[in-house]
């Protein structure tokens, strides 16, 4: 609940800095845990919960944000459930699949939030201020869309593959819940990140 908050309150860097560090230590950390000690269903039954539960809140809570930064914290959200998918399955496809799904956030991360400050500059800080953007500030309002459609999963972008590969490694491991709910998701947060562009 705190990330919206500290996301639009903290400099750029330092939110860019909290939005990818600790994802990558705590997947690295679970990965490691679970390929050395197998997990029972139970655990996993929670972990699957957790990531379902962060999918929904990131995807609807991102519906009714008017600023640039907070739909970023709330698809940060739901980014942690997409990846926590990969981890709960358990299985060496789950694994990678999670590790694909951390370089490709991160990648889009680090372009999203290069992107922030250029708009901070030309004064955009609500999402009804983008509609200028692409007059004042073409290349960055290009580079910005295409940005945003990879973290909605819009196909031929790097974010389309990761949560396919994610979501095909849950109906891998048996999880024919989590992966439409996935999809869903997924569709309400296009919505959501499609407002950015």
């Amino acid at each position: 609940m705190w990330a919206p908050d500290i996301y639009e309150g903290s400099p750029t860097p330092v939110t860019a800095f909290l939005s990818i560090a600790p994802k990558i230590s705590i997947s690295a950390n679970m990965s490691r845990v679970s390929i050395v000690a197998s997990y029972g269903g139970t655990l996993q039954q929670i972990f699957f919960f957790c990531s379902i539960a962060s999918m929904i809140l990131g995807a609807l809570a991102a519906m009714a944000q008017t600023k640039v930064k907070r739909p970023l914290a709330h698809s940060s959200i739901g980014h942690v459930g997409y990846i926590r998918t990969g981890f709960s399955c358990g299985t060496i496809e789950g694994i990678e699949s999670l590790l694909i799904g951390i370089f490709i956030y991160a990648s889009m991360t680090i372009d999203a939030f290069a992107i922030v400050p250029a708009l901070r500059q030309t004064r955009v800080k609500y999402i009804a201020d983008l509609g200028a953007l692409a007059k004042t500030n073409p290349i960055s309002a290009m580079t910005f869309s295409i940005t945003m459609f990879s973290y909605a999963g819009i196909p031929p972008l790097a974010g389309f593959c990761s949560k396919f590969y994610l979501f095909f490694a849950a109906l891998g491991c048996g999880a024919y819940f989590l992966a439409p709910v996935g999809v869903v998701t997924s569709v309400i947060g296009r919505w959501a990140a499609g407002r950015l562009p």
